[in-house]
């Protein structure tokens, strides 16, 4: 059985047709199957933990069928199972990625005394776990809650990668006079940037404050779609990410994802 593309060039899906697909890097292909990211691919060819169809692969560029079955030595899976997923509570100040003159990075948060005393993960913290720790997906300098810091390349593209469709549900607190036709507006009917946005699920939770539910990420988003009807937000907070809520995680401080989670 092939490799299902969900999309493509009139040319590819001629050949998924006659039954003749085009080789694709190899690297290309474990992020498509959620192996890990192209990155991560490229150090596992090099180090010799790659295997297609039962075949070490060690050469960078190297191409196959997308039919091929990929599988990675247990050098490398216990590489993966090493990483960690941090999930931080941010706070206001702090900026996603990388420093700004006068802000610190989110990251710069993690460490062994600001982590959650109600972590169930038996793992001791270890400035190793900062290595390659990044965020997946932003969130602003003036907002706060939950961001997810991970070291694993599958979690990532999960998160941020072009076709991630995981909810993210943010509580808004606004200014401002909002219509019945402005509300649908949010919902479904706004551009950014010259590209239509994805349908959100956008209500009242109280007087002042709209709940946003988005499965996409343009920078600004909400602040940019609620000024397009008129409203001003004065406080943004993230309350879930997929399946996962920031509960009760405290203002600046953080936790291991649990094995048992997932977003």
């Amino acid at each position: 059985m092939r490799y299902p593309i969900a999309s493509g060039t009139r040319a590819q899906r001629a050949a998924i047709d006659t039954g003749v697909m085009e080789k694709v890097r190899v690297s290309k292909l474990m992020s498509q199957q959620g192996l890990c990211s192209r990155r991560e691919a490229d150090d596992y060819i090099e180090r010799g933990w790659v295997f297609v169809d039962g075949e070490r692969v060690t050469e960078l560029g190297t191409r196959v069928d997308p039919a091929s079955k990929i599988t990675l030595n247990r050098a490398a899976q216990a590489s993966q199972q090493a990483r960690v997923t941090i999930l931080l509570n941010k706070p206001v100040g702090y900026v996603s990625a990388q420093a700004e003159p006068g802000y610190k990075p989110a990251v710069s948060l993690i460490n062994a005394a600001s982590r959650y005393f109600g972590d169930r993960v038996p793992l001791g913290f270890t400035p190793l776990h900062l290595k390659g720790l990044a965020p997946a997906g932003r969130l602003d300098i003036d907002s706060q809650g939950l961001l997810v810091l991970t070291q694993d390349g599958r979690i990532a593209k999960q998160l941020i990668g072009e076709n991630s469709a995981i909810e993210k549900e943010y509580l808004v607190r606004v200014q401002g006079s909002l219509s019945k036709a402005g509300l649908a507006l949010l919902n479904h009917g706004l551009s950014l940037d010259g590209e239509a946005l994805r349908p959100a699920q956008v209500s009242w939770q109280n007087k002042d404050q709209l709940r946003f539910i988005l499965r996409q990420g343009k920078k600004r988003q909400i602040r940019r779609m609620c000024e397009l009807v008129g409203l001003e937000v004065t406080g943004l907070k993230r309350m879930r990410i997929g399946k996962l809520m920031l509960g009760d995680l405290p203002q600046g401080q953080w936790r291991y994802l649990r094995a048992d989670e997932a977003f």
